[in-house]
């Protein structure tokens, strides 16, 4: 049953995908500004996260850049479906520029493996058709919380030539020790290195001034491989009848992202992020609840429970706290 729920997914997916992009993107930007009037969970989540990370703002500043992220998010929806769903020759071509492809092409003649680090900025799914492109790779994800919506993404990913040059690994244990074995032979891995991992699988560190729960594999695999890590991202750059344009732009990372010490490596890891992240912050995707997990040594709670939270999340934490406190 999920694999043809998936192909259903794809099929429509494919069928919107075909409207020209002025109805797609006229389409994106009345459900951005449909989460902003409604005051959607992805709208209290983006304007949250700016209030911790740009706290300096004025709050009509605040409230111009969420408008702009949330037009920026309902885009990425859109632009998304259409590189699903044409060939990547095609996709390809709407980038327009290059910057620091040298360092990608001197990473692979060295032949010591290569960690590509990929927040997610811009369009990371197009990144990951022009890396298929170029070379055969790894790439890490979290699966999603319903077996439909990972059948969908591995049908989708899988649609077109060049992602049969790409091997798909879930961020579970057995899985992660192929990208060892991956890197010490020279091959190349795809991370997205912003992802909040599970308490105890990762350290916290600064990330725009905050303590945020971060992932110490990618420094990990750094420093026992000596791959080179490199930050990557398509940018988008402007747009034509035709859809967006984009920068690829390549970064090398610093070499204390290979530090033995995790919260050194991890600081590092964010620093790369966030310089990125400032870019441009509305192709942020500042709809993710990035700081839910606090410091143990700390006072503060979740600061987007319970306002960014479904209501019947909210519902049931506070049945399970009523009971609990019956029972004491």
């Amino acid at each position: 049953m999920p694999a043809l729920l998936a192909r259903v997914l794809s099929l429509l997916a494919a069928a919107v995908a075909r409207l020209p992009w002025p109805w797609l993107r006229a389409l994106a930007d009345a459900l951005a500004d449909t989460w902003r009037r409604r005051d959607a969970r992805l709208a209290r989540i983006a304007r949250r996260n700016l209030e911790l990370t740009y706290p300096e703002l004025l709050p009509s500043e605040r409230d111009a850049l969420q408008a702009r992220i949330l037009r920026t998010t309902a885009r990425q929806i859109v632009e998304t479906l259409r590189l699903w769903t044409r060939p990547h020759a095609h996709n390809l071509a709407r980038i327009r520029d290059t910057h620091g492809v040298e360092l990608f092409d001197a990473a692979l003649a060295a032949g010591r493996g290569l960690i590509v680090a990929a927040p997610h900025y811009g369009n990371w799914e197009l990144l990951n058709q022009w890396l298929a492109w170029r070379t055969p790779l790894a790439i890490l994800y979290a699966p999603p919380g319903s077996r439909i919506g990972e059948a969908f993404l591995q049908r989708v990913r899988a649609a077109s030539g060049d992602a049969a040059r790409v091997q798909q690994v879930r961020a579970e244990g057995p899985a992660i020790r192929q990208l060892f074995k991956l890197l010490q032979g020279g091959g190349v891995v795809g991370i997205l290195p912003d992802q909040q991992p599970k308490l105890g699988d990762g350290v916290f560190a600064p990330f725009f001034g905050r303590p945020a729960l971060t992932m110490t594999l990618l420094p990990r695999l750094a420093q026992r491989t000596g791959a080179t890590v490199l930050f990557a991202c398509c940018e988008r750059i402007g747009e034509d009848a035709d859809g967006p344009r984009f920068a690829l732009r390549f970064e090398p990372a610093p070499a204390t992202i290979a530090d033995p010490d995790p919260a050194v490596g991890a600081a590092a890891l964010n620093a790369g992020v966030e310089r990125i992240a400032r870019r441009d912050p509305a192709q942020y995707q500042w709809t993710y609840k990035r700081f839910s997990y606090t410091p143990p040594e700390s006072a503060a709670g979740n600061p987007y429970w319970p306002d960014c939270y479904p209501p019947r999340t909210v519902r049931r934490a506070m049945r399970e706290a009523a009971r609990a406190d019956e029972l004491s």
